[in-house]
């Protein structure tokens, strides 16, 4: 199936296309691929593409050999650690960094006033606790720490606001000089008129719904290590994107781009977090300019916990109209979000636009500046807290029409996208539902909880939406040494999900090459190409059509060096397992054959990515249904397991896949269970800024889980099929949990995490 026309520009020209970016849209003008390769539909006959290889570099990661941020040393290397405000609102009298320039093992200090401005680093004014205000450079981490604590500061504090209800109070403190509410607020979407939609309706349910702040929580925390060589910089950095980093440290530090060089090699999570440089980065940078050696400067983490972003929290006020058979009439939400000192209105309302079928549809946000570390792109940002909103309304309007959820959703179905009339590309909802409840014995007909003395077992369900269509701009180059191994060369970054595998797989796919001569070279802005951030499900999706169509055009170029050796015309040629063959004969040669007569001539192929079709809104869908056990009489919540039916067109490779799928289950299983950000809200302080007080799930809270693909190839999405798949199995998780938690005790939950002390609250409320 070929995809359809997207514009007019000419090959290489330039075009200027919208891509769509964690909810977001942005215009950008893109250069248009020189061709584009025949797309893969499912009747393509593809062996390694598909296949459940195994991650290539494993070895690297089991043995130890996978070098992390922390594991990076440079010749003389130093330490530094950043000293953070302790309150959330002031400014700072005095600050002596006297004392800790004179300890031991100390090389420099910097306090306000000793960075580039464009770092915006260790301000006077405070506007959250966490806040960088100084840094020191010493010999090694504790020498650094030490002196650290030896820097005394003293504050003028000033009133704050930590909630959104604060912040929208009359006469409150600003958090921000510009005030507390985001600009235009409330940010409105709307199609029809809600009101008639409400007219219309025979039955209307209303509730509230709230969700907590959630942090990343990576392993592996925010980090970076600078050197210098004269007026370049190196940078070493934990990031998901190695070329938006470069751009940030050249604009702060004020050098030009060609003079910083990013590097990033092995990742322990991100999840939105890691997208662009940080004041660990500038720390870093300047101090190794300053003193003449490398420098590394990793978060602790306590640091990780406070400031390096979180998913806020949100209140959400929910409206639901509907006929007796359960067909909508309209949606109304409206939402509250405390961002923290800085964010953006990547909210939850987008959701409620795109899930159903619904004439009627409308949302206001409204989005406010507290004084507290400001939020960050979390895995399916905006979507996940919309989601526990829209889909908990949705079962409760199930409950009220004493319909089954699951056909509740089926009749709510649809094919284009509501808001612009667009259809959907490749949309298996309807299959998902069928094939998950099919795996999970979903029965329409009995959902009654079951009990054994105190315990309650029930059942329950929630689908999701999620734009992965990816976009350009992003570049590759596909080489052919003389020796015929290959090597794939893009600057994009792994974070964990098996890139490097992924791509080479399309590689190898798309020359005919056995993939064991195939590599990717990833993570490096000085010898790589271009490709975007790893960020809103889109690597896959992005620099995978531009890795095919360079080793389709590196196949071209074989192909024409081969015909002449073998007495044929290129167009008669064909290659699998790194063997040219002339088709219906028995002439054939090895790609080492062919590199070795070319000798030092290299075969060098170019790709990039082009638009998304206009006409197409490029979506992932997914189910996924829950079963728990409820103890009523203590609260505590068990989950027994989970079934995931998701549709994202062709799986490269399933295994990989199916790993996204487990682990996003498993976030959203702790966002739904346990993740709290606590602050004391007399202080402005985070009360659980440790992985002992701020939980997570571990090894004894992980269902069974059963998740799977359904579907096959979308050739509209892109050439290769294939759409994102990271972000869509978080989103679900937490209200199909919650689903289950009230099928069980029979009272509506409207609050995560699911604490036994909220789960008994709820019990005592139905007493």
């Amino acid at each position: 199936m070929a995809r359809k026309s997207k514009t007019s520009a000419k090959p290489g020209g330039f075009v200027s296309t919208t891509v769509e970016i964690e909810g977001r849209t942005e215009t950008r003008i893109v250069e248009m691929p020189a061709f584009e390769p025949a797309a893969w539909d499912d009747k393509a006959e593809l062996g390694i593409v598909g296949a459940r290889v195994p991650r290539m570099d494993a070895p690297e990661r089991v043995t130890g050999r996978a070098r992390y941020t922390a594991d990076i040393t440079r010749p003389g290397m130093l330490h530094a650690v950043i000293l953070r405000s302790t309150i959330p609102r002031g400014t700072i009298r005095t600050i002596d960094l006297t004392r800790a320039a004179k300890m031991p093992g100390v090389f420099d200090v910097m306090g306000p006033g000793d960075t580039p401005a464009g770092t915006r680093l260790f301000a006077r004014e405070i506007s959250y606790a966490g806040q960088p205000i100084a840094a020191v450079c010493a010999e090694n981490e504790r020498a650094a720490q030490n002196a650290a604590d030896a820097i005394a500061v003293e504050y003028d504090t000033l009133p704050f606001v930590v909630t959104f209800e604060q912040a929208a109070a009359k006469d409150a403190p600003k958090a921000r000089a510009k005030g507390n509410m985001m600009e235009n607020a409330p940010l409105v979407m709307n199609r029809g008129d809600i009101e008639s939609g409400l007219k219309a309706a025979d039955i209307i349910v209303r509730r509230e719904y709230r969700t907590p702040v959630q942090l990343h929580t990576a392993l592996e925390p925010h980090g970076a290590a600078a050197e210098w060589d004269g007026d370049r910089v190196t940078v070493w950095e934990s990031t998901q994107g190695i070329f938006r980093t470069r751009e940030n440290v050249a604009k702060a530090l004020g050098v030009p781009l060609s003079k910083v060089r990013v590097i990033k090699d092995y990742m322990g999570g991100g999840f939105g977090a890691k997208n662009g440089a940080g004041p660990h980065t500038y720390v870093a940078a300047v101090f190794a300019k300053r003193v003449g050696r490398a420098v590394r400067c990793l978060n602790d983490r306590e640091a990780e916990q406070t400031d390096s972003g979180n998913r806020p929290s949100s209140v959400q006020r929910v409206t639901i109209g509907a006929k007796k058979d359960g067909t909508l009439t309209a949606i109304f939400a409206s939402i509250d979000v405390p961002l923290g000192i800085s964010g953006w209105e990547g909210g939850p309302g987008q959701i409620y636009h795109e899930m159903y079928a619904c004439p009627n549809v409308r949302t206001e946000e409204t989005f406010a500046y507290v004084n507290v570390s400001g939020m960050a792109a979390f895995r399916g940002p905006g979507y996940v807290e919309g989601a526990f909103g829209l889909e908990g309304a949705m079962n409760a309007l199930a409950t009220e029409l004493k319909l089954d959820p699951l056909a509740l959703r089926k009749k709510n179905f649809t094919k284009r996208e509501p808001r612009q009339g667009r259809p959907y590309s490749g949309n298996n909802l309807l299959a998902c539902y069928k094939e998950g409840a099919e795996a999970f014995g979903w029965s329409s007909e009995d959902r009654s909880p079951k009990s054994e003395n105190r315990i309650r077992i029930g059942r329950g369900l929630a689908a999701q939406v999620w734009p992965t269509g990816g976009g350009p701009p992003a570049y590759a180059l596909v080489r052919m040494n003389s020796d015929a191994t290959i090597d794939v060369l893009a600057g994009t970054q792994d974070l964990g999900t098996g890139a490097r595998t992924v791509l080479s797989q399309l590689a190898a796919e798309s020359l005919g090459a056995k993939l064991s001569d195939v590599r990717a070279i990833i993570g490096d802005t000085e010898s790589l190409p271009y490709t975007g951030n790893s960020w809103g499900s889109m690597t896959t999706a992005s620099v995978g059509p531009a890795v095919r169509m360079a080793a389709e055009d590196a196949r071209s170029q074989l192909f024409e060096a081969a015909a002449a050796m073998l007495d044929a015309k290129p167009g008669d040629l064909e290659s699998r397992d790194s063997r040219i063959v002339v088709r219906d004969t028995d002439r054939s040669m090895t790609f080492a054959d062919v590199t070795k007569k070319l000798g030092n001539v290299m075969i060098i192929g170019k790709g990039s990515r082009g638009p998304n079709p206009a006409d197409t809104a490029i979506m992932t869908f997914g189910v996924q249904f829950a079963e728990v056990e409820v103890d009523i009489e203590t609260g505590v919540v068990r989950v027994l397991r989970i079934v995931a039916a998701h549709d994202a067109g062709r799986i490269i490779n399933p295994t990989l896949a199916e790993s996204q799928l487990e682990g996003g289950i498993i976030q959203g299983l702790g966002y739904a269970m346990f993740e709290e950000r606590v602050l004391d809200h007399s202080l402005g302080i985070v009360m659980n800024s440790t992985m002992h007080d701020y939980k997570i799930p571990t090894m004894a809270d992980i269902p069974r889980i059963d998740a799977f693909f359904v579907g096959g190839a979308d050739p509209v999405a892109n050439h290769t099929g294939a759409r994102g798949i990271a972000e869509p199995p978080v989103i679900p998780t937490a209200p199909a949990i919650a689903a289950a938690v009230a099928n069980a005790i029979g009272v509506e939950i409207s609050e995560i995490p699911l604490t036994p002390w909220r789960v008994l609250a709820a019990l005592e409320k139905k007493r």
